[in-house]
């Protein structure tokens, strides 16, 4: 069974995003401090994506969305996506300098015997960039988060 965010939640997670992008973009209420958006560029990639909440409605979303795509949902058939979240949730949180740490076992041996293709990770990756353009991440976290996350193909795709 699998736990929805509230619609309200969601709204308040995407408001802090957008806010948090508007400040790193010097937009704020006080006129433009360029202070403050020069702190917020300065700050972690955990931070600028809104923190563990933030991330947590993202990977919720893109659960949802990689189990709704039949290009690559058969790879989840069986997962269980209480812990697949929780993994994801920590492994972002640790790989973007938050203070979370993955436990999980590593990629290889996860994917180790699935076949995953370099076109079942391009789908992945879609679908990762169609959630975080859904909650108007900025250009410059979704490419940092991107690079962090890539070289993990290496140890996922098994074929072609």
């Amino acid at each position: 069974m699998r736990k929805w965010i509230s619609v309200s939640a969601r709204a308040a997670l995407a408001l802090s995003l957008a806010s948090g992008l508007c400040v790193q973009l010097g937009f704020t209420a006080d006129g433009g401090n360029q202070e403050k958006a020069s702190k917020a560029a300065a700050d972690s990639l955990f931070k600028r994506l809104g923190g563990k909440e933030a991330i947590v409605a993202v990977v919720d979303d893109f659960v949802a969305r990689v189990g709704a795509d039949k290009r690559i949902n058969k790879f989840f058939a069986k997962t269980d996506l209480t812990k697949l979240k929780m993994h994801l949730v920590n492994q972002i949180c640790e790989a973007s300098g938050g203070p979370c740490k993955y436990t999980g076992r590593s990629m290889k041996e996860t994917h180790k015997g699935m076949g995953v293709s370099g076109a079942d990770f391009s789908a992945l990756v879609e679908d990762l960039v169609a959630t975080l353009d859904k909650f108007k991440v900025g250009e410059k976290e979704k490419n940092e988060l991107l690079s962090v996350l890539g070289p993990m193909k290496s140890d996922i795709v098994e074929k072609p």
